[in-house]
């Protein structure tokens, strides 16, 4: 389930920065804010539990940014 929806957003953003460029940076920082405060409290958790914990935030929070970004290059690369 949680799989689905960040793939979800992943494809929301990348369309989203396909289409709007400039106007996708406030929803690619919500996401990054919202899953950063999930990796910030997975990370309070002591030793090895907090390192695993926050390894899929982490993981989802590069997938995000990398898929708004790679939105953003595609809309530069086409022809005016």
């Amino acid at each position: 389930m949680t799989i689905a929806i960040i793939v979800a957003v992943c494809i929301v953003l990348a369309i989203l920065a396909f289409l709007l460029p400039r106007a996708s940076w406030w929803p690619q920082k919500g996401v990054d804010k919202t899953l950063g405060t999930g990796q910030d409290a997975a990370a309070k958790l002591p030793g090895k539990a907090g390192e695993l914990a926050q390894k899929p935030f982490e993981t989802s929070r590069d997938a995000a940014n990398k898929s708004a970004q790679k939105g953003r290059e595609g809309r530069g690369k086409m022809p005016t």
